[in-house]
């Protein structure tokens, strides 16, 4: 389930006013998934890939799937080929000494469709598995995964290199947009809300 949206930051630099922010409020996913390798085997009709994977191994090629989206990438793969060619150059007296740059590593950012109207960008938080049945080869063919995934804000993005983050970007926006447009199209009539909630004295 959806967990509710985190309070936002204060801002101390605004003074005195507590209404005043610096970031987003932050928002997390917290859901289960159960896998069972033999709803894929049963498929095998329509689907004879993913059932030839669930006979071979079982639910663990979709544990290792979601396993590696907390595997942090090389984003700048070059920038390490440019290091160790600097740092060679140093060695031989060819080259003056230039600052070294560690390569980043960054976690992969994945859009997270939670249905048509929520389609955000997130990492995964959190990851705990039970796997509960096997096969004769220890694979395992029903697990149970809980997931917590952080979804990432515009601010959050400005790292995130490209294409991914102009994807990233447009699915933040769309979401935001359309939760805007559908709480004004839950107000209703506040008056009559307001009058809703007061104590009405007998």
């Amino acid at each position: 389930m959806p967990g509710p949206p985190q309070a936002a930051v204060i801002d101390p630099t605004v003074g005195s006013d507590p209404l005043a922010v610096a970031t987003a409020p932050g928002e997390t996913f917290d859901f289960t998934l159960a896998m069972d390798a033999n709803d894929a085997i049963a498929d095998g009709d329509t689907h004879p890939v993913a059932a030839g994977v669930a006979l071979v191994s079982g639910v663990y090629s979709r544990l290792a799937a979601l396993e590696m989206l907390q595997y942090p990438a090389t984003v700048t793969t070059p920038l390490l080929v440019g290091t160790v060619s600097a740092a060679a150059g140093q060695a031989s007296g060819l080259t003056p000494p230039v600052p070294q740059t560690v390569p980043r590593l960054q976690v992969p950012t994945v859009l997270f469709v939670w249905g048509p109207e929520r389609v955000v960008p997130v990492r995964v938080a959190r990851l705990s598995v039970a796997e509960q049945l096997y096969d004769r080869f220890l694979n395992p063919t029903r697990a149970e995964a809980q997931i917590s995934l952080q979804v990432l804000t515009l601010d959050d993005l400005v790292a995130v290199p490209q294409p991914m983050k102009a994807l990233a970007t447009a699915a933040y926006r769309y979401t935001q947009a359309l939760r805007q447009a559908l709480a004004v199209t839950n107000l209703g009539d506040p008056v009559a809300t307001l009058l809703g909630m007061l104590p009405v004295s007998l």
